[in-house]
């Protein structure tokens, strides 16, 4: 288990009564907890919701990619190609992390179809890789600049209980970290499997727009409606 510290944890409040909604929004490698919080109020949430935001800091590792420094990782990042970004155990700690998080939200009174676990690039593919092998049904899956890791194991690991959940896939058009058509060809792969996903591309690179965010927005309003 790496050494995770919750206490690092962002919580941001949308709305003024008791929250019955809840994002988990994991951030990206090198990043930190502070990345996301500032897009809340770009999102034009309905302002009859009441969202409990988590966003939750990686913790510490060597990452080999950047010889062996430590920064903020989900998991390691040995080279450039898509395998070599398959760090298991890594991917494994951080699953129990965001399965944690889940656990959290639900002791707290919100019931696990009013979740969404999101997440940018390395954040992105944990959602994805906890999100379609957790038990509990969320309300959806948003997939921001990133791609479906150990793609080859995950049909016989699917819990199926998320396969008609709405999960929302976006990705830039010049991404030079995470290709385009790794995006693409990760949801793609999804949809074969039987997944509800949407995909938007955006004239970008790995980054997030004020466009992408409205339509963020607009899909949280759809969900929590």
């Amino acid at each position: 288990m790496s050494d995770f510290d919750p206490t690092k944890t962002i919580i941001v409040a949308y709305g003024s009564a008791k929250p019955t909604y809840s994002i988990i929004w994991l951030h990206g490698l090198g990043a930190s907890a502070n990345d996301f919080p500032p897009v809340v109020p770009h999102l034009g949430l309905d302002e009859n919701l009441n969202i409990r935001f988590v966003f939750p800091q990686a913790p510490e590792r060597p990452i080999t990619i950047n010889n062996g420094m430590r920064m903020p990782g989900w998991y390691d990042i040995k080279g450039v190609d898509l395998l070599d970004k398959e760090d298991l155990v890594g991917m494994h700690d951080s699953q129990s992390i965001l399965n944690t998080l889940v656990d959290e939200q639900i002791g707290q009174g919100i019931a696990s179809e009013n979740i969404i676990i999101a997440g940018f690039s390395q954040g992105g593919a944990v959602a994805y890789y906890a999100g379609i092998r957790n038990q509990h049904k969320f309300g959806g899956i948003l997939a921001l600049s990133t791609y479906l890791s150990f793609q080859a194991q995950t049909q016989a690991e699917q819990s199926d209980v998320n396969t008609q959940t709405p999960i929302l896939a976006m990705h830039g058009k010049i991404d030079p970290v995470v290709p385009f058509a790794t995006g693409m060809q990760s949801a793609d792969f999804l949809q074969e499997l039987g997944y509800n996903v949407e995909w938007q591309a955006y004239d970008m690179d790995h980054t997030v727009i004020i466009e992408q965010l409205r339509d963020i927005g607009a899909w949280i309003n759809r969900i929590f409606a």
